[in-house]
Order: C-alpha cells, then sequence, then structure tokens
C-alpha cells in the first residue's frame, strides 16, 4: 500500500549545464507500509514514475 502526494506545479530556477533556466517544478511525496513494499521497490516506482512525467511534457 502507498500514497503519492503530489504538491502545485510552480516554476523555480534550477541549473543546467551552469546556467540558470526556470523550469516547471512538481513537488512529489511518497508514502509507502515498508511491510508491503521494500525502499528499493518504491524509489523504483517514484523514479519510473518521474521519467514517465517528465516524457509528457
Amino acid at each position: 500500500m502507498a500514497i503519492l502526494g503530489a504538491g502545485r506545479v510552480r516554476p523555480e530556477v534550477v541549473a543546467i549545464n551552469d546556467r540558470a533556466v526556470v523550469h516547471r517544478i512538481l513537488p512529489l511525496s511518497l508514502t509507502f507500509d515498508h511491510r508491503a513494499v521494500t525502499g528499493g521497490e518504491a524509489t523504483r516506482f517514484l523514479a519510473q514514475l518521474i521519467n514517465d512525467l517528465m516524457m509528457a511534457e
């Protein structure tokens, strides 16, 4: 069992190749029951979700 929380998308300055660039940032939070899901599984899920969201832009 897990709960995924998403904050509000907001513009934020990030460094890319030593340059300041404004990107849209979406804060994500994943809470999970460690009895049902391992930390590795939760990490892989969150990484894949982030990858899918980035591809959707």
